[in-house]
């Protein structure tokens, strides 16, 4: 019997991009607030694109990236809203409305 690795392989990636752009979103939002969300939106574009001429394990890995990158969209603005409701610190050197 031989075991097919890729798909375990392709969860711990989906797992490590998922866990590295939690860190991400805290950072975009602090130092760029949540005006950073075109850049998200042009990567996962990008990526997702780049995922319709890729073949294997690497178009999983561009459009599961692209679509962490979407849904860092919704995530930013939670992250304001979070550091408005005082749970994450702000920026002292920003000008909050």
């Amino acid at each position: 019997m031989e075991l097919n690795l890729a798909g375990p392989a392709l969860g711990a990636a989906s797992l490590f991009i998922m866990g590295a752009y939690y860190p991400v979103v805290i950072w975009g939002e602090y130092w760029f607030s949540e005006r950073v969300w075109p850049l998200f939106l042009l990567a996962g574009a990008a990526l997702i694109g780049a995922s319709l001429f890729l073949s294997g394990t690497g178009c999983y890995l561009a459009a599961f990236t692209g679509a962490v990158n979407l849904w860092a969209i919704a995530e930013i603005k939670e992250q304001a809203r979070r550091v408005r409701d005082g749970k994450y610190p702000r920026n002292p050197r920003r000008r909050y409305d």
